[in-house]
């Protein structure tokens, strides 16, 4: 895959030739470019669920400390577990470790065909791990805030140990500018943008003067055209045409 300053060019090489550039003059800075491209960004992370994913990440816990900051990249933590059942200080080495369904794959009642078992076994050990889960502190208490990145253990940690956490985070911008279903979306709301930009800037002078009687800009047309475009991009998003599912969870 491309690094970002490349796929960040396709972007501006692909907005300047739908401009006209190379036939017609197009007043915009590198700084219109990108500025563009972040709003597209912005946009898209704001209102499709493909923006982001389902994650797992480790975080190890220190003595007595019971906040700690997130990276800007996590959205939301949905849950925070102990890596083993059964132990509320230390690492987990008292705890009870259950894999429910290896469990009921050896149970006896799988290998008779008399006899009930595999998914009925598995949802028994399933509901046993949670109750134990939450009767010895497997699953952790936490507050969570989405502007500060702050997590609150609601218990101080006796000991050092390494915790689990279910989140949603958002998927980097270099992943987003390779998506099959986002790029092209993303791609097209940065033109819609700096169309605006554009016309924005030559709205300010309605005529250029000239030796027969100078031209006239086409400005306020420009920004009507790419508001009509970004209302209707935004409205894919809705529909979900440009991606609205996120897919796939990762674990690091």
């Amino acid at each position: 895959m491309a690094d970002l300053s490349t796929q960040k060019q396709e972007v501006f090489d692909y907005v300047t030739a739908m401009l006209g550039g190379g036939m017609v003059d197009v007043e915009l800075d590198p700084i219109h470019y990108e500025t563009a491209l972040q709003k597209s960004l912005g946009k898209f992370r704001q209102r499709s669920d493909n923006s982001v994913e389902e994650s797992y990440l480790f975080m190890p816990t220190i003595i007595d400390q019971n906040e700690y900051i997130l990276p800007n990249e996590v959205v939301e933590v949905r849950k925070l577990f102990r890596r083993s059942i059964g132990s509320r200080s230390g690492g987990g080495d008292g705890g009870t470790q259950f894999e429910p369904f290896n469990m009921a794959y050896t149970n006896t009642y799988l290998l008779s065909s008399s006899n009930m078992g595999g998914l009925a076994t598995y949802d028994m050990f399933s509901q046993y791990q949670e109750l134990v889960g939450r009767m010895f502190g497997s699953f952790i208490e936490f507050n969570w805030n989405t502007t500060t990145k702050k997590l609150t253990v609601l218990q101080r940690p006796r000991a050092e140990e390494t915790l689990l956490m279910y989140v949603y985070n958002h998927r980097p911008d270099s992943e987003l500018l390779n998506d099959y279903l986002g790029k092209i979306w993303i791609k097209d709301y940065t033109l819609a943008v700096c169309k605006y930009m554009l016309g924005e800037a030559r709205s300010k002078f309605a005529t250029i003067a000239g030796p027969q009687g100078g031209s006239t800009l086409n400005g306020d047309a420009l920004k009507a055209e790419a508001q009509a475009e970004m209302e209707k991009l935004e409205q894919e998003l809705v529909l979900q045409i440009a991606g609205g599912v996120g897919y796939g969870f990762s674990i690091g």
